[in-house]
């Protein structure tokens, strides 16, 4: 176990929230994004070697909280709602997209935003809609591919392509991950705490 992998094993749950606003103040924190399903409490518990620190719903769009988890002492891996197919009543889903916003627009603290897209499915309208609010509002943010074990190896470099040409970005500037076999947990780690201000020794 690397010396990144041991810090970020320390993580412990800290709170959850419904409104960005009752959050108090960190040091620094990052914060994962994504679709319903797509994988964003399975890759935090990837990322700090914890099975069942993040709750992960057996039914998409579940997670209406922003959930907060400590890496070291006032520095945050924040677990935001996921959006698109979501459960609940009207007002719930209504409520989403005022939490989402309002959280990454608020955040003083808030060093990168890690963008989460399903290997299998791609990027959505919803995603490609998302990613320009981010773009637009000119916040950093660093797109992870997860769940590359579920795309044959025979398809891989085309669905990379593809993932490619619909984000407009470079493929060095993804990263290629999978929360179920651990591929690319480690370099991303170093992401995480690189985004953290964590000092690796």
């Amino acid at each position: 176990m690397n010396t990144t992998q041991k810090i970020l094993c320390d993580t412990k749950y800290l709170k959850t929230e419904f409104d960005a606003l009752t959050l108090g103040e960190s040091e620094a924190e990052i914060s994962f994004i994504g679709r319903s399903n797509v994988g964003k409490s399975s890759l935090i518990n990837a990322l700090c070697q914890k099975k069942k620190m993040a709750y992960v719903s057996q039914v998409p769009g579940k997670t209406r909280t922003i959930n907060v988890y400590e890496v070291k002492r006032g520095r945050w891996i924040v677990d935001l709602p996921g959006y698109g197919y979501i459960v609940g009543s009207r007002h719930e889903r209504e409520r989403l997209g005022p939490t989402i916003e309002g959280y990454l627009s608020s955040r003083e603290k808030l060093h990168m935003i890690f963008f989460i897209v399903d290997a299998v499915a791609g990027p959505t309208k919803l995603d490609i809609i998302m990613i320009g609010w981010l773009r637009h509002h000119s916040l950093p943010f660093s797109i992870v591919v997860n769940k590359i074990d579920k795309v044959k190896s025979s398809r891989f470099e085309q669905r990379k392509k593809d993932v490619v040409a619909e984000l407009v970005v470079d493929v060095c500037d993804i990263s290629w991950v999978s929360s179920k076999k651990n591929t690319g947990i480690v370099d991303l780690q170093k992401i995480v705490a690189k985004s953290l201000d964590i000092k690796v020794l």
